[in-house]
């Protein structure tokens, strides 16, 4: 009788995804605070705005509240569980023979799933400091240098891991499979240049010294423009192999990786604007800030409504989400999901709300509130379910072989 493993002790960068989206979902939670708590004269709520709101407030918002600070807990301990897991298991893995066949190969740029989850960890611990630290905001000019170093850390680190990947292919011949890139799998280093862009755009938004807001916005741009660079010569070159050999199953939910990069590149164009508003009085006006996020959300629909054809003509759902098969890229299918419902929170009320096209707290408010936070409910479901596939205890068939745990 062999000894039962589970799915993720056959290791993969892949499973930093994992860390991805259980960060993601507590930004989702953070929404709930940064929409419908009151904080003037700041960017963001603090946990003073908050604490105000939930003893003064109504029942709802204090209702509110409590599940926001529920979930940012929850989702960041999750956050930094599997970060942390991820970072000890790759580091082991580095040692095997599995490893050097990995930087041989096309999926060498999965590595970048790791500077991708670093990124949102340290986006998810300074959503839990807004939440959960009294005074912050009285530190954070001496905060954003730190954030701005560690993002400029994990942004060299994406680089060099491009820059190994790219320098192996590009001088020489016939390593890359053509091939097997059916699928969007090579947009994972877009996704990882996006994530650290955002970054640096948070003290463009929020600072009040022109410096660090200049540099945010350099930095910010740098990354954005080669997330979308990347992005778009790694769709071309993924597209035509998909159309002479299918889009690759297992690989399926990469498809949608377009979403949260809009998502992401959504959120950097806004706080990009802001600073350029606060700082150098570059003004937007409401009008063009519903259009270019309408723009983009009509971008993810359209990327959403292909990936799930795909998805559903393959049977991919019923085989790894709700099968016995699994496979670590399943937790790629977190991310649409996440980046759609707070996409749906800034088009609502930054979007539709500041433009006067709807009144806050109408009817068509909670319509579009209820779609976001149906999408949140649907990837808490999906991230537990992938949680207990995949790191759940497994247990043996007749014969003796491992299966995962259902």
């Amino acid at each position: 009788m062999s000894t039962p493993i589970r799915p993720s002790d056959t290791y993969s960068p892949l499973y930093f995804l994992g860390s991805l989206g259980a960060g993601g979902l507590s930004v989702t939670f953070f929404m709930y605070l940064f929409m419908w708590v009151p904080h003037p004269g700041i960017p963001v709520p603090t946990f003073e705005h908050i604490w105000s709101a939930l003893t003064g407030g109504s029942v709802y918002q204090q209702a509110a509240i409590l599940i926001a600070w529920a979930g940012i807990a929850f989702f960041v301990f999750l956050n930094l569980k599997y970060l942390i897991w991820n970072l000890k298991s790759f580091s082991a893995f580095k040692q095997t023979e599995a490893y050097e066949k990995l930087r041989n190969s096309n999926a060498e740029t999965t590595i970048t799933a790791m500077p991708l989850a670093l990124a949102m960890s340290i986006n998810g611990m300074f959503v839990a400091g807004l939440a959960f630290v009294p005074g912050l905001w009285s530190i954070v000019e001496y905060l954003f240098p730190l954030a701005m170093i560690a993002f400029g850390l994990v942004g060299i680190l994406a680089l060099q891991i491009i820059g190994d990947f790219l320098g192996r292919v590009l001088t020489k011949g016939g390593v890359f499979d053509v091939t097997a890139n059916n699928s969007f799998a090579q947009l994972t280093p877009a996704f990882a240049l996006s994530m650290v862009a955002v970054g640096f755009a948070a003290p463009a938004a929020m600072s009040h010294n022109t410096v660090t807001v200049g540099i945010a916005l350099v930095l910010s741009t740098f990354f954005a423009v080669a997330a979308t660079l990347y992005m778009v010569v790694a769709m071309i070159t993924a597209f035509n192999s998909m159309l002479h050999h299918g889009t690759a199953k297992e690989s399926g939910p990469t498809l949608m990786v377009i979403v949260p990069i809009m998502t992401i590149l959504g959120i950097t164009f806004l706080r990009q604007s802001h600073g350029l508003h606060t700082t150098f009085e570059a003004h937007t006006t409401a009008g063009e800030t519903l259009i270019t996020l309408s723009r983009l959300l009509t971008i993810q629909v359209i990327f959403l409504m292909l990936g799930l054809l795909v998805l559903r003509r393959q049977g991919y759902f019923k085989d790894y989400v709700f099968g016995s098969k699994t496979s670590p890229g399943s937790y790629a299918l977190v991310c649409p999901g996440v980046a759609l419902s707070v996409m749906l929170q800034f088009w609502l009320n930054k979007g539709l709300v500041a433009a006067g096209v709807v009144d806050k707290f109408s009817l068509s408010f909670w319509i579009v509130s209820a779609i976001a936070v149906a999408f949140q409910i649907a990837m808490i479901a999906l991230v537990l379910r992938l949680n207990k596939q995949h790191f759940g205890r497994a247990s043996s068939d007749k014969d003796g072989v491992a299966v995962p745990a259902e």
